[in-house]
């Protein structure tokens, strides 16, 4: 028994002698580990290598550490289309220019509200609904790994014909710098022209 009782000691003891080694290099290594260029204080977010961005490596909260990278990006792609279709509808209508019969004396802030009143908005969910089971087909076989990139439907390669991988990287940065900005300028606009009730260019004061 006391024979067992020291052998157990001296394992232990020699375990406890190598913890601080193990803390100390673990300390060390994520000091001298990549740091995420747009946020240098954190780590780089290794999922985001491979897709366009990873430049900068911005993800603070470690989203891409929880959910499939294809998922979140073309959920990215996918809004920042819908905003910058958005942005323009927005201030076209506020600019006075109409196309539904409805929508005649509205501005983009008040027709949300009288187009329900009148059963509309109920054919355009309708067609948002239809338009989202057709589309999540595809983002489903993505995410099995049918090697679709996100956010593409077939759509515009006659424009990338001739284009270098150089120049069709550049173009795909593009949209998605162009959808962050009209999510942000979407955002924006409704929020001024609510707590405002102003319409383009939105400016208003308290």
């Amino acid at each position: 028994m006391m024979k067992t009782a020291a052998i157990l000691a001296s394992v232990l003891g020699s375990a406890a002698a190598f913890a601080p080694a193990q803390s100390a290099f673990k300390a060390t290594t994520a000091l001298n580990a990549e740091k995420s260029p747009a946020v240098p204080f954190l780590p780089y977010p290794e999922n985001l290598k491979g897709y366009i961005g990873d430049d900068i490596g911005f993800d603070p909260l470690r989203i891409s550490d929880y959910f499939p990278m294809d998922y979140l990006r073309e959920s990215e792609i996918k809004h920042g289309r819908i905003c910058m279709l958005a942005i323009v509808g927005y201030i076209t209508t506020d600019l006075g220019i109409i196309l539904h019969p409805y929508g005649a004396g509205l501005t983009s802030a008040t027709a949300h509200d009288a187009l329900v009143e009148k059963g509309v908005m109920g054919n355009a969910l309708v067609w948002i609904g239809g338009f989202e089971i057709v589309s999540w087909l595809a983002v489903s076989e993505m995410l099995q790994g049918s090697g679709r990139e996100p956010g593409y439907f077939g759509f515009g390669t006659k424009f990338m014909e001739g284009k270098s991988a150089e120049d069709i990287k550049k173009l795909k940065y593009q949209e998605i710098m162009n959808g962050r900005l009209a999510m942000m300028a979407f955002g924006g606009a409704v929020t001024q022209s609510v707590l405002y009730d102003v319409g383009f260019p939105y400016i208003g004061s308290p």
